[in-house]
């Protein structure tokens, strides 16, 4: 009997396992809130030049003209009419402003930097980093350092909570991930400089990595194996309504500082009630700690009202139970057993790709709503609302037609709603915000598939470690994709053809892996290998005959004993 049968015996998906998706899944409200509150924070504001002081103005010109007519004195107009971000007159152009005057393109004549500042429009954003820090013209790309802080802390956090949870266990570090972004929020909303503002935005992308990978991980080892699919998409539903909640928040917080305190404070309650969610059995056992496993499965069976399976739950069954799997673990694992067996190494690379494909593509569609023209609150709800259709399709096709097929069509599909988008001019705004809408329901698709198919791909000796390494892979492609963006000057269309061809390729590598539908999650790294050689050679009639294959053989190996077995099989 495995882990799976002491799931099963202690209520399978009962009251429990109902409460526990609730805890670990009401974060990731205000999880893709701080993902994508860049959209908001940093939004650029209409403005213009600050005009010359009153004292260098000829009165007696200015008296007969309203302010807003005063500023077409000294602000010149671009090629589509509208005054210029970053140029003034050196003097004031009265003239321009008579009756007879017949606008053109203005910016020929004599023209000088802001050195006064800028004024900006504060109807739609009371307060953005730009418009406290001046964060245009000259300065734009500091809006890009500020997201690529936050991504580098993604980074920073994938790579260490990951090997450390699968050591020290995976609730604690989720439990402190709660209070550190609790903390640093609070101290990024009352930043004095812009510095310090990347500096807590990189500690809170630090954090909420350890959060992005925990969560699942504790939702999946309580899961049985064929509830997996339909939960772990709610992680991505409750991804979807964050964004959605994002847009109301935004909306109605128009000052930076206080919707960034708004985002924060959550997490503390969820600090609180995180104490309430138990450490993974599974992890207990292989940990070598049966006592609190024993422990945690009577509290699940208590709740699910399974009494007299609870009585039966003893030290001696539980390590019976798991005797194989502990006998495996006995070998210390590190990031090398990563690629270590050619099983594991194939679905390292496969799966690291396709987590970089996933992040850099949303990234790349997400980050960058006022370039489309449209109101930026609406545009928001919609690419959360889009979610909703597309990860039900998800879920109906990860249960139908397994995890393979359904990512690498989600990836296909992706690639020409990017590589579409080309094609379309750019006043054909609807048609193109369009395209983009499906595409982003098409990468919110990639997310939940590569989630739930990654925690069933790796053995559970080295779960958090592989899921630390494809983390690791979406932050480094998620810091990549404003980079990609700045590309668009030598080629306005360069940036979707990347996005395009690392969606297809995403496509590509998603299909190489092996499916993992119905399939009991491995708990060890030989396990993983032995399914590998089955599928590929069809030598070996049942896993029983290699029972008396040792940990340090390997695939070769394996081969060799196999053609000695043929006769028997």
């Amino acid at each position: 009997m495995a882990f799976a049968d002491l799931l099963e015996q202690v209520g399978g998906m009962g009251l429990f396992q109902i409460i526990n998706i609730f805890l670990l899944c009401v974060p990731y409200l205000f999880f893709s809130c701080n993902n994508l509150l860049q959209n908001f924070v940093a939004a650029i504001p209409a403005h213009h030049c600050q005009l010359p002081p009153m004292d260098n103005i000829n009165t007696s010109w200015a008296a007969g003209w309203d302010p807003v007519k005063q500023m077409e004195a000294f602000i010149p107009l671009d090629r589509n009419h509208q005054p210029e971000h970053c140029l003034r007159y050196t003097r004031a152009h009265w003239w321009l402003l008579e009756s007879n005057f017949t606008a053109t393109n203005t910016t020929e004549m004599d023209t000088e930097p802001c050195k006064d500042g800028w004024t900006y429009d504060r109807s739609k954003f009371t307060s953005t980093i730009v418009s406290e820090w001046d964060l245009v013209c000259d300065q734009t790309n500091m809006r890009q350092m500020v997201q690529f802080a936050y991504m580098a802390g993604m980074l920073v956090g994938g790579s260490i909570f990951g090997r450390l949870s699968d050591r020290f266990g995976r609730r604690i570090f989720l439990t402190w991930c709660h209070f550190h972004t609790a903390v640093i929020g609070v101290c990024a909303a009352f930043s004095p400089k812009l510095v310090w503002y990347c500096v807590f935005r990189f500690l809170t992308g630090v954090s909420l990595s350890g959060i992005g990978m925990n969560s699942p991980c504790l939702l999946v080892e309580w899961i049985p194996t064929r509830k997996r699919a339909v939960v772990g998409t709610l992680i991505g539903y409750f991804f979807s309504i964050g964004q959605i909640l994002l847009a109301g928040l935004a909306y109605a917080i128009r000052d930076w500082r206080w919707l960034q305190l708004t985002v924060s404070l959550p997490y503390f309650i969820f600090f609180c009630f995180s104490w309430w969610i138990p450490e993974s059995a599974r992890w207990l056992i292989l940990a070598k700690k049966p006592e609190e496993a024993v422990k945690m499965l009577k509290k699940v069976a208590k709740i699910n009202r399974k009494h007299e399976e609870e009585e039966k739950l003893t030290t001696e069954n539980v390590n019976c139970s798991m005797q194989k799997e502990l006998d495996a673990n006995e070998i210390t694992h590190s990031m090398f057993d990563l690629v270590r067996t050619s099983a594991i190494r194939h679905i390292s690379f496969c799966t690291s790709f396709a987590w970089f494909s996933t992040s850099f593509c949303f990234y790349g569609l997400i980050l960058d709503l006022q370039s489309f023209g449209i109101n930026i609150y609406m545009i928001q709800v919609i690419f959360g609302v889009i979610d909703f259709p597309a990860r039900l399709i998800t879920t109906a096709s990860l249960c139908y037609f397994g995890r393979r097929r359904t990512l690498s069509a989600s990836f296909f599909l992706t690639s020409l709603a990017i590589l579409a988008n080309i094609f379309v001019p750019k006043d054909m705004k609807i048609l193109r915000t369009s395209l983009a809408v499906f595409g982003k329901g098409c990468i919110a698709s990639c997310f939940s598939s590569i989630t739930l198919f990654s925690s069933e791909l790796y053995p559970t000796t080295i779960r958090q470690t592989g899921l630390s390494l494809g983390h690791t892979m979406a932050r480094v492609g998620a810091a990549l994709s404003p980079i990609m963006k700045m590309t668009s000057v030598y080629m306005s269309s360069l940036p979707f053809i990347i996005y395009g061809a690392a969606a297809f390729l995403g496509a590509l590598f998603s299909y190489c892996l092996p499916e993992t539908k119905d399939q009991p999650l491995p708990e060890t790294i030989q396990e993983v290998e032995i399914r590998a050689s089955r599928s590929k050679r069809k030598w070996l009639c049942d896993v029983n005959n290699t029972n008396e294959v040792q940990e340090n053989m390997d695939i070769p190996m394996l081969r060799l004993l196999s053609k000695e077995n043929q006769s028997e099989c």
